[in-house]
């Protein structure tokens, strides 16, 4: 074995200078063959993690359901949440107080029209023209809009039509007789 004047092994010292010659040489090799590639890489990794950094930040300094904020606006606005829903119920309620109040009304009057036709028939009365004084008055209590029925033309006032066997020529075409022909 060759020694140094130190006392360290020459081979030692070369082999280990070999590997690091050998990986510069292969890192220079991938460098000129896909360092554009590589460079590429490098900065879509970059963007993507300050994206992804960003919007951490944002969720963390908004009022996301899943941020930590203080406890005192958490529950002022569960209060609130909770006022307009007892608010917005009050108000349903209140709605279906006065449906079923008309309804009563409606059930009333048809009641009483009921007791008022019973008794017109004992009595031996029409009860045609009652009948009109309902309809009025079931008019006025529903509130409801008619539309006047419009006058419908038909698609031809006049001219020939082929189907209905008028105007438009003089001779009018039968079909034959359906069954059997009488031969015989």
């Amino acid at each position: 074995m060759e020694a140094d004047e130190d006392g360290t092994d020459i081979r030692a010292s070369t082999l280990k200078n070999q590997d690091l010659i050998t990986l510069q040489s292969n890192v220079s090799v991938l460098l000129a063959e896909y360092g554009w590639y590589l460079l590429f890489v490098c900065i879509g990794v970059y963007m993507a993690l300050q994206h992804f950094y960003k919007k951490r930040t944002q969720q963390e300094h908004s009022g996301s359901p899943g941020a930590v904020s203080d406890p005192v606006s958490v529950v002022r606005r569960q209060e609130a949440v909770e006022a307009a829903r007892k608010r917005m119920q009050e108000e349903q309620d209140a709605k279906a107080a006065l449906f079923l109040e008309k309804q009563r009304e409606v059930e009333e009057e048809k009641r009483k029209q009921k007791i008022e036709k019973w008794e017109n028939m004992k009595e031996g009365k029409s009860s045609k023209g009652s009948s009109k004084f309902t309809e009025n008055s079931e008019e006025a209590s529903t509130s409801t809009v008619l539309k006047p029925k419009s006058d419908k033309k038909p698609l031809r006032s006049s001219g020939y039509n082929p189907l209905s066997g008028e105007g438009g020529s003089t001779c009018a075409w039968r079909p034959g007789r359906r069954g059997p022909s009488s031969g015989g």
